[in-house]
C-alpha cells in the first residue's frame, strides 16, 4: 500500500527528531551513571563555592560581573548553579543536562539544515553525525564542558533566527533576535565569535543571498547588494569584539603562564592541529582527554606535510565553488570556525583538544553529505552507506564514552594513547592517593616529575604521599619546591603552613614561616576560607600568639557551622581547647589540613 505524501510531510521530520535524540542517549545515555572527574570539575561544580550556594541574587550577580575559570560565560555557571539546586552534587544530574543539551542541538541542527537546503535527509545525515560522532564524546561526556553543549545551543538558534531574518531582511524585531541569541551563546562559551563569518557562508550558501546580474549596469546594483550583506554582519562582529576583549582579560594569566611557547611552534603546532582534526573525524581512534603540546616543537614534515593537505584541499574547495559551493563554504566553515582554538594565542598546555570540533566540524559534513549525495548512486545505496556509517559512528561513540565513567578510567586511557604526559600522570595518581594506593601514585608523581620538574602540582600530591609515609623531611622538600613554583599559590601556602606549625617531628617546625605563609593565603582569599583559618590558628599557636590563634580559631569554627562542616567544626573545637590551655597543635603523620 503506498503511503500517502501528506503523511510523509507531516510525519516524518517529527520522527527523524526522535530519532535524532533516541541515538543521543544511546550514545551518552549511559553518562547518567558517571562520576565527576578530577580535571575542571572539581573547579566549576564540587569545589566551586558559587556553584555550592545554588541559585541566589548574590550568586547570580557574581557569575555575571566576574569571569569563572578563567573564562566568562555567566550563563553556564548558572546552568550549573541550577543543576545544583535540583541535583547537589549528584553527577547524574549535571550529565543528564549535557545529554539534553546536546540532543537539543542535534535536532536544531537538523530542522535548521532542512529549511536553508530543503534537503529531508541530506540534512538528517549531518544532524546524525553531529550528534554521535566520537569527537563529540568530550563535550558531551565532560560536565565542565558544559560550555560547549549550552553554546551550541544558542548557536543553533542564532542560525535559525538567521534564517527566519532572510526571509524578511528589513525586518528590525528579526534581527535583534540574532543579536540577542548571539549574545546569548557568546555568554556561554565566546568561542562562537566566528559566528558572523559563517553567517556569510551561509549567504553564499544555501541561502545564495550573493546571487545576482554579472553585468553591466545591474553589476553596480549587485555589488551594493552584496555589501549590504557585509554591512548587516558589522553589529554582530561588534558583539563579537566586545566578547573577545572580556575573554582576553579573564584568561590574561593562562595565556601569560604559556605565552614562553615561541611563536614558531605554535604557529606549527596549528598547522598540524587542522590536518590532526581531519584525521580524527574520518579515523577517531585513540582520542584522549589532554594531549600534550610538543616540548621541542612539531616535525618539520610533519608541518610540511598539513601545509600540503590543507592546501590541496583550499584549491579543491575554490575550483569547485560555482557547481559545488556546499564544498568551498563547509571548508571555510571548518577553517574559520577552528581559527580562535587553534593555538596561535596559546591558552593551556595541550596541542589539540576534541571539543575544539564541537562545532568547527559541522560545515565539514554538510560538505561531504552533499558531495556524496551528488555522485550517481541510488537511493538504496545511499542509505545502505549512510546507515552504515551511523553504525560504526554508535559503536565506536559508545566505547569512548565508556572512558569517562570516572577518573581512572579517563587517565589510564589517556596514557594509553598519549607520550610524556605529566598532567595525565599527576591526575592519575590523585586518584590512587585519595584510594590509598600510595605506592602506584608515588611512582605516578615520580614519572610527572621526570617528564617536568616544574609540575608543582606533582611536588604537591608527591609531598602528600610522603607526608603519608611517615617521610616528613622530604614531603617538606617537596611541598617548598611547589611553593618556590607558585609563590602565590593559597593552596600550596596553606599547605606548607600547616605542615611546617603541625609536623610530628618537632625538629621540622618553624611556627614563624608558618605564620608567614598562613597569613598570605588568608589576604588572598579574603579570610572567608575556614580552613585556611585553622592553618593560621595552628601557626600562630606554633609561634606561641596563642591569645591571637583562639580569635582566629573561633573565627573558622564559625564559618565552619556557617557552611554545616561538622568536620571541620570538630577538629576546630579540640584544636582551640589546646590553644585555651597554652598548647600548640601536632599532628600525626596521617593526618593534615583539609584541602
Amino acid at each position: 500500500m503506498k503511503i500517502p505524501r501528506r503523511w510523509d510531510q507531516r510525519w516524518t521530520a517529527p520522527a527523524i527528531c526522535i530519532v535524532l535524540a533516541a541515538i543521543t542517549f544511546a550514545v551518552f545515555g549511559q553518562t547518567l551513571g558517571f562520576d565527576f572527574v578530577n580535571f575542571d570539575d572539581n573547579v566549576y561544580v564540587y569545589q566551586n563555592g558559587i556553584v555550592a550556594a545554588g541559585l541566589s541574587l548574590k550568586g547570580i550577580t557574581w557569575v555575571f560581573v566576574h569571569p569563572e575559570c578563567s573564562l566568562y560565560h555567566p550563563l553556564t555557571m548558572l546552568s550549573l548553579m541550577t543543576d545544583y539546586q535540583f541535583h547537589g552534587f549528584h553527577a547524574g544530574g549535571y550529565h543528564f543536562t549535557n545529554v539534553l543539551l546536546h540532543a537539543a542541538s542535534a535536532v536544531l541542527l537538523f530542522l535548521v539544515l532542512r529549511e536553508m537546503t530543503g534537503a529531508l535527509w541530506r540534512s538528517a545525515f549531518v544532524a546524525a553525525v553531529f550528534a554521535i560522532h566520537p569527537l563529540r564524546v568530550e563535550s558531551v561526556a565532560w560536565i565542565a564542558e558544559r560550555k560547549d553543549v549550552l553554546s551550541g545551543l544558542f548557536f543553533m538558534l542564532t542560525v535559525g533566527a538567521y534564517v527566519r531574518y532572510v526571509r524578511k531582511p528589513n525586518s528590525p524585531g528579526r534581527y535583534l533576535m540574532v543579536a540577542v541569541t548571539f549574545i546569548l551563546a557568546l555568554m556561554c562559551k565566546p568561542i562562537v565569535v566566528t559566528l558572523p563569518f559563517v553567517l556569510l557562508l551561509l549567504d553564499y550558501w544555501p541561502l545564495r543571498r550573493f546571487e545576482g546580474p554579472e553585468s553591466g549596469e545591474k553589476n553596480r546594483e549587485y555589488l551594493r547588494f552584496s555589501a549590504r550583506l557585509i554591512l548587516e554582519k558589522i553589529p554582530l562582529l561588534l558583539l563579537a569584539v566586545a566578547f573577545s576583549l572580556v575573554t582576553t582579560v579573564a584568561a590574561g594569566t593562562e595565556i601569560a603562564t604559556n605565552a614562553g611557547i615561541p611563536i614558531f611552534s605554535r604557529i606549527g603546532n596549528a598547522l598540524i592541529s587542522y590536518a590532526v582534526y581531519l584525521r580524527q573525524m574520518a579515523w577517531p581512534s585513540g582520542l584522549a582527554v589532554l594531549y600534550p603540546f610538543p616540548r621541542h616543537g612539531a616535525p618539520i614534515f610533519e608541518i610540511v606535510l598539513s601545509i600540503a593537505v590543507v592546501a590541496g584541499i583550499s584549491a579543491m574547495a575554490w575550483r569547485t565553488r560555482r557547481g559545488q559551493p556546499w564544498v568551498v563554504v563547509g571548508w571555510l566553515w571548518y577553517l574559520g570556525m577552528l581559527a580562535p582554538m587553534i593555538g596561535i594565542v596559546q591558552i593551556g598546555v595541550f596541542a589539540h583538544a576534541d571539543r575544539n570540533t564541537y562545532l568547527s566540524q559541522i560545515g565539514l559534513y554538510a560538505a561531504l553529505t552533499w558531495w556524496v549525495a551528488e555522485r550517481r548512486f541510488s537511493r538504496l545505496a545511499f542509505a545502505g552507506m549512510a546507515a552504515g556509517v551511523l553504525a560504526l559512528l554508535l559503536f565506536c561513540a559508545r566505547n569512548q564514552t565508556a572512558h569517562w565513567e570516572n577518573s581512572e578510567t579517563l587517565w589510564a586511557e589517556t596514557l594509553a594513547h598519549t607520550t610524556d604526559n605529566e598532567i595525565a600522570h599527576v591526575n592519575l595518581a590523585n586518584v590512587l592517593l585519595q584510594d590509598g594506593i600510595l605506592d602506584e601514585a608515588l611512582n605516578h608523581y615520580r614519572v610527572a616529575l621526570r617528564i617536568n620538574p616544574g609540575d608543582a602540582s606533582a611536588h604537591l600530591g608527591l609531598a602528600t604521599v610522603l607526608r603519608q609515609m611517615g617521610k616528613m623531611e622530604e614531603a617538606i622538600s617537596h611541598l617548598q619546591k611547589a611553593q618556590q613554583l607558585k609563590p602565590n599559590e593559597p593552596e600550596i601556602q596553606n599547605y606548607l603552613a600547616w605542615t611546617l606549625a603541625t609536623c610530628p617531628q618537632p625538629s621540622l617546625r618553624n611556627g614563624p614561616r608558618a605564620v608567614q605563609l598562613a597569613r598570605q593565603a588568608n589576604a588572598f582569599t579574603k579570610g572567608g576560607n575556614p580552613i585556611i583559618l585553622r592553618t593560621l590558628a595552628a601557626a600562630l599557636a606554633q609561634a606561641g600568639q596563642f591569645r591571637e590563634a583562639q580569635q582566629t580559631a573561633q573565627r573558622a569554627l564559625q564559618l565552619a557551622l556557617a557552611r554545616s562542616n561538622s568536620v571541620l567544626a570538630g577538629q576546630l573545637q579540640i584544636e582551640l581547647r589546646l590553644y585555651q590551655s597554652g598548647r600548640p597543635f601536632s599532628s600525626g603523620s596521617n593526618s593534615g589540613a583539609p584541602r
